[in-house]
């Protein structure tokens, strides 16, 4: 066995999906060292040693951490294309017995920061340029090539190493430095480890008893966020997904102005209002009204500026004419990172008016709250901290990985738990003989509840606030680098000035250059995005989203967030998409 400490450390390239290894080497020269026949003991092997002190100075007691850095694979040289299986050593062999393993040998003397390390090797080796983003087959095709069907007996393990092989080849790779398409992109290996120990552990945060460690690991983690708000105090909870957050959000406003609708339902209450903004609010508000019985119609929309930020005095006419339809107002949501154009809304001014009417104010910030982790930008969230909850995803900006979404408050009355208890004697017991206030599960409309802090601790843990603010930064660098790139380019027209990393623009081809005036130009212009879309998903050179919104006919949407992305990214992106719409 290697032993190091009170763990098992195992640094290792599984398995070859494809049929050749490389040797690799980095700009630190460190090379590859394979051992095909045998294990080499971490305490006498100055190599392994190395590594203990280096990349994983903490191991886990009883579980084999495996480091996935390693290896290159022949085509899909990405972490997509690996598998990387957390297990005993025997269980190891037993699986791979032909496998070849392989240890980073560093040359002596030689020292290096684990951040600085992983960062320039890790992704040097394995997020290739290269790969391609995306391996594109039409569904028939994709459906054949996987075999999808489950049959009554088991296949044989070369086979599924076979189906593995299949499922990264031909699934996108969100890790790429060049995946532009959503609010997530690229992946923190910190929070990766935190992810394999989650996965492994297996348990459900609903009580102390089945879950102490993240129990208390989630207030810490919480609680960390809720300073960076502004709460020295208050509450909260990890849920899947910001939709949820935002449920969660209106339900908890919801119960506030009516305690009785726990028990009587709807049918006790008043009509009911919630303000948002038009168009640009994310849709999870439109979902919880229909899915808490307030109905969509009572949704009523505040109009925006020109940036996409609601007008405060909009918002003031929108709640008089609700009142006005014999309905109550008790519900506004604001939003500070909008999904098209990365808006913030002015949230001063909104808390002015929610606090004059008593009216609970919830900001979602599921994209833009990390800007609170830079004192650069955490003005662009001035306000928040007046706010009655701020929902926050740590998978997004973060880059912890799927999912990982709270719901932060300010109360302290213990409204979460008020709200949705219902008092399971099975796993809330009152005569428990630890501190019962520990079983947080009652304060989720879960019962099983994933364990969602793990990841995010063990990044905080490893990069620091520090760490965090500077990958803010850098992802605001990158954008200000890409704009100026865009002006100097004919073909490229930005919507607007980008107030986060949300750059939105089209493309306009040499066909359509000075053509303006053309009755036609807007029905051509609005081809030209999903055109090259087509183009580069076939291609798999690259990926960014695309939309028409706010009457502009289909602009890119391009995200600015991977920790791998450079400045020559930012050029090739512009190159490619002139490479591919030049002939439109």
């Amino acid at each position: 066995m290697l032993h190091s400490g009170d763990g098992i450390l195992f640094t290792i390239g599984l398995v070859d999906l494809f049929p050749k290894h490389y040797a690799y080497s980095c700009d630190h020269k460190a090379q590859f060292w394979s051992c095909h026949s045998k294990l080499q003991c971490a305490r006498s092997c100055e190599a392994c040693q190395c590594v203990v002190r280096h990349i994983v100075p903490g191991l886990f007691c009883g579980v084999a951490t495996v480091n996935a850095s390693f290896w290159q694979l022949d085509h899909a040289a990405n972490f997509c294309s690996s598998i990387v299986v957390l297990c005993s050593l025997k269980q190891l062999l037993c699986l791979f017995p032909e496998q070849p393993l392989f240890l980073l040998k560093l040359p002596v003397g030689f020292s290096l920061y684990p951040e600085q390390f992983f960062w320039q090797f890790c992704l040097k080796s394995f997020l290739v340029k290269l790969t391609l983003v995306c391996d594109w087959r039409e569904p028939e095709d994709l459906a054949a090539l996987l075999d999808l069907e489950l049959r009554e007996n088991g296949e044989s393990q070369h086979q599924l190493l076979k189906r593995v092989q299949d499922v990264a080849k031909y699934s996108v790779k969100t890790n790429h430095p060049r995946f532009f398409n959503q609010l997530f992109a690229g992946v923190d290996y910190h929070a990766l480890a935190g992810r394999f120990l989650t996965e492994a552990l297996n348990t459900s945060q609903y009580t102390y008893e089945v879950a102490p460690v993240f129990v208390l690991m989630e207030e810490e983690v919480l609680s960390k966020l809720r300073s960076l708000v502004g709460w020295t105090h208050g509450d909260g909870i990890f849920c899947p997904g910001g939709t949820v957050s935002n449920m969660y959000a209106m339900n908890l406003a919801r119960f506030r102005a009516f305690p009785e609708v726990k028990v009587k339902g709807q049918w006790a209450l008043p009509r009911l209002a919630v303000f948002a903004s038009q168009e640009v609010c994310h849709y999870s508000v439109m979902k919880a009204a229909a899915f808490q019985g307030i109905g969509t119609e009572n949704v009523f929309k505040v109009n925006v500026d020109d940036r996409g930020c609601m007008n405060p005095e909009d918002l003031c006419e929108k709640i008089e004419l609700a009142k006005s339809q014999g309905a109550v107002p008790f519900f506004v949501h604001a939003t500070s990172g909008t999904t098209v154009k990365g808006a913030f809304d002015p949230l001063e001014s909104i808390a002015d008016i929610c606090e004059r009417l008593g009216l609970w104010m919830h900001v979602d910030a599921a994209w833009g709250g990390s800007v609170l982790l830079s004192n650069e930008h955490r003005h662009l969230m001035k306000g928040v901290e007046r706010a009655d909850s701020v929902t926050w995803n740590p998978h997004k900006m973060m880059l912890t990985g799927l999912q990982c979404s709270a719901i932060l408050l300010k109360d302290t009355t213990d409204l979460l738990k008020h709200c949705h208890c219902a008092d399971a004697t099975y796993l809330f017991q009152q005569d428990k003989f630890y501190d019962k206030s520990l079983d947080t599960g009652d304060k989720s409309i879960q019962c099983g509840r994933k364990v969602d802090c793990l990841k995010l601790w063990l990044m905080w843990k490893a990069v620091g606030s520090k760490g965090l603010e500077g990958r803010v930064d850098r992802a605001f660098a990158h954008v200000r680098y890409l704009v100026e790139e865009m002006k100097r380019r004919e073909g490229f027209q930005l919507i607007w000035e980008p107030e986060f990393v949300n750059v939105c623009f089209w493309f306009i081809p040499p066909s359509l250059r000075g053509d303006e005036n053309s009755p036609d130009y807007q029905d051509r212009l609005s081809k030209v995005a999903p055109t090259i879309k087509e183009r580069m998903m076939k291609q798999g050179t690259m990926m960014v989203g695309y939309q028409p919104h706010g009457g502009r006919v289909n602009f890119f949407r391009m995200i600015v967030i991977s920790p791998q992305v450079s400045h020559e990214d930012m050029t090739f992106f512009l190159d490619e998409i002139e490479r591919l719409g030049k002939d439109l």
